[in-house]
């Protein structure tokens, strides 16, 4: 974004969906654009999202004191941020919304969302990324699809080397996803364009997680990789005794992920140090939810748990003593509350200080699609081809789709749109119609 040829906030909303934004700013001190490029890197809210570039600042002033160049250039920074945020905040560029695995979107859907446009592509049981106006699904006919989020066609597709069950990633206009015989690429989001790829030993089915210049995805080879952004050079990977289903989560300074070895492993980021592994009891598939120190996730030995990540310590576990039955589906978590399908034909709502249920809705079948909280509403998918939609508070259905085919991929909401695929091949968006 070139802040001298920006001439209304419309023209600014745009600019920051292309991901690049240049701040023109070469009369300032250097230490000002240091500052700067610290804070833009370690804003939460743009981490993951855009690009930022310091070039020349067109100043009609020839002398500034040091602070007044200081005022005025963090004002531009800060002006910038607040009209780049709304834009930014209602993507879902990563299975979960973000980095912390919550499932929490930030867009609210309507109470009887309609359908606004279907699309055909090969089966999927990858989860939509959402980046601006475009929907990225990975298909098992080895092909990730760029689908127009107003109207569903195809942008582009781009072929990879098998099928494609790792829900896609975008970051900084690139989508990172795996395929079935382990290749890993990075593929130009504008153009669908291959920029490098990287060979994991096994398939990938684990989803792609971020953090500043680094990208984290698991492999049924055993372990834990970490690449470089840029390039996808290796800069570390982590060993363990079993697949690496699910998608690891960032904690802070650390990568949290669960394995189908029984355990939760906590690594630091930057040199892949195991700093600490806390015996599950049984093999996990669900990626783990990390909010307020706290990790949450469902077990096959059909129990959901919450531990205290400093201390490794269990927190609680939660089993639902009627029906004895894994947790495939992902745990969504919100103030006061965890949200999780099972195997049981349930959705249930815990308590996320105690474990005590809150409520249960009955699905009338397996609910291995992850939950998504989007407003005061709960979307999820079943393996009968039943969407609905439930009221957090209470868990009382306030909406229902039939799609007519399995669900196994999990909601994505962005910008008031819902996006999910099915077994068969049918990519839906649910919305407003206007």
């Amino acid at each position: 974004m070139n802040l001298t040829r920006i001439s209304n906030i419309e023209q600014m909303n745009s600019e920051c969906r292309s991901k690049k934004i240049t701040i023109i700013a070469n009369r300032f001190h250097k230490a000002h654009l240091q500052e700067v490029g610290s804070f833009l890197r370690h804003s939460d809210f743009l981490v993951g999202h855009s690009t930022f570039e310091l070039i020349g600042f067109e100043s009609t002033t020839t002398r500034t004191t040091y602070a007044q160049d200081r005022f005025r250039f963090f004002l531009i920074v800060f002006f910038v941020s607040l009209w780049c945020l709304p834009s930014l905040a209602e993507d879902w560029p990563l299975f979960r919304g973000n980095p912390q695995l919550t499932g929490v979107a930030s867009s609210a859907l309507p109470d009887k969302p309609e359908t606004l446009w279907t699309s055909r592509i090969g089966g999927t049981e990858s989860t939509a990324a959402i980046s601006g106006n475009t929907a990225y699904l990975g298909s098992t006919d080895g092909s990730l699809y760029a689908l127009d989020l107003a109207t569903g066609k195809v942008k582009w597709k781009f072929q990879a080397s098998d099928e494609i069950k790792s829900s896609p990633s975008v970051v900084q206009d690139t989508v990172y996803f795996g395929d079935e015989k382990g290749g890993f690429y990075a593929v130009s989001a504008t153009l669908g364009e291959k920029r490098w790829m990287f060979q994991a030993d096994a398939g990938i089915t684990s989803s792609v997680n971020f953090h500043e210049d680094r990208i984290l995805f698991g492999s049924y080879d055993n372990h834990l990789y970490c690449l470089s952004m840029k390039d996808g050079s290796l800069l570390w990977k982590l060993e363990t005794e079993s697949y690496v289903h699910a998608t690891p989560t960032i904690a802070g300074e650390t990568a949290v992920v669960a394995g189908c070895d029984g355990f939760l492993r906590i690594a630091d980021l930057r040199t892949g140090k195991e700093a600490q592994t806390i015996k599950l009891g049984g093999y996990v598939g669900a990626s783990p939810a990390f909010y307020k120190g706290i990790v949450y996730l469902g077990t096959f030995t059909n129990k959901v748990v919450a531990m205290d990540l400093s201390s490794g310590k269990l927190l609680w576990e939660y089993e639902n003593t009627k029906q004895r039955f894994p947790y495939y589906s992902s745990p969504a978590v919100t103030e006061g509350m965890v949200i999780i399908g099972g195997r049981d034909r349930a959705v249930h709502a815990l308590n996320s200080e105690t474990g005590k249920q809150i409520w249960e809705f009955n699905a009338g079948a397996k609910v291995d699609s992850s939950p998504v909280i989007t407003g005061t509403r709960v979307i999820v998918g079943t393996t009968s081809g039943m969407l609905y939609l439930l009221d957090l508070a209470s868990g009382k259905q306030v909406w229902q789709f039939e799609t007519g085919s399995q669900i196994l991929s999990s909601p994505a909401v962005a910008n008031q749109k819902l996006v999910i695929g099915t077994k068969d091949g049918i990519v839906y968006c649910f919305g407003v119609k206007r």
